[in-house]
């Protein structure tokens, strides 16, 4: 893995040496609840299969942090609204962790390996602190360009799932959207499960921010990752509980509840 560094940094010489900036992201995650049949009939695709927002990460040499990005209100007519009721009504039934998991924001000390993350669950805020997780990363020797950068792709096998991520060594950190790091350069794409979840970067911006004050997260409930994981997995069994009950009802009253 080495000796395919050195051959392609030889080969796309490095022509940014900036170690702070701000790198603004698309995030989208897929939503794995199904859309009952008779609600498909009645409102086509119209039912949302995922959510997106744009993200900011803040970066040094020695620690990043990323925040939702500032939005305006959307107004809605008034079937986006029931479609959206919908949407989240289906949400709240599924038994899928990313039905219900939002990651808010996190902050990553490069210096000392540790991150703290913002999530919401179902509705309530955690501060999950943790030491930065270890990816094992293999570099693929695919090349691109993206937004003026040269970008370079490697994989990695985590908690089940696989990572593709394509980063650049012209900003020479090892950060990235989230906890998404460890390779010789910024981040720039993560896709994880064939697109399930995406981290795509739509600006990066290197001049003119001064010296960048990183901080980290303080609002929610401070949990220790192995407190925050029982928190969720059982909640999460209480859903299937509670599906399972609902399944052993008659089929019109299940229909009537939507």
């Amino acid at each position: 893995m080495r000796r395919l560094l050195v051959l392609s940094l030889a080969l796309f010489p490095i022509a940014a040496t900036a170690q702070q900036g701000r790198v603004s992201f698309n995030h989208s995650v897929q939503y794995d609840f199904e859309v009952p049949e008779n609600l498909a009939e009645r409102f086509g695709g119209q039912i949302p299969t995922g959510q997106s927002g744009a993200m900011i990460l803040l970066f040094n040499e020695s620690e990043s942090l990323m925040t939702p990005a500032p939005v305006e209100e959307e107004i809605l007519t008034a079937v986006a609204r029931r479609v959206q009721g919908l949407a989240e009504r289906l949400k709240m039934g599924s038994s899928s962790r990313s039905d219900h998991e939002v990651l808010l924001g996190a902050y990553v000390s490069y210096a000392d390996g540790t991150i703290v993350e913002e999530r919401e669950f179902m509705g309530r805020e955690f501060l999950v602190s943790d030491t930065r997780p270890v990816y094992e990363w293999r570099l693929t020797g695919e090349q691109s360009e993206f937004l003026g950068y040269l970008m370079q792709k490697a994989t990695a096998s985590h908690n089940g799932s696989t990572i593709e991520a394509f980063f650049t060594p012209q900003i020479p950190v090892q950060g990235g959207p989230g906890p998404y790091g460890g390779l010789p350069g910024m981040i720039l794409v993560v896709s994880v499960d064939s697109g399930h979840e995406l981290y795509s970067a739509t600006e990066v911006d290197l001049s003119g921010l001064g010296g960048i004050v990183v901080v980290a997260p303080n609002e929610g409930n401070e949990v220790t990752r192995t407190e925050y994981e029982e928190i969720v997995a059982q909640r999460l069994e209480e859903l299937r509980s509670e599906r399972g009950a609902v399944s052993d009802r008659p089929r019109d009253a299940v229909r009537g509840g939507l």
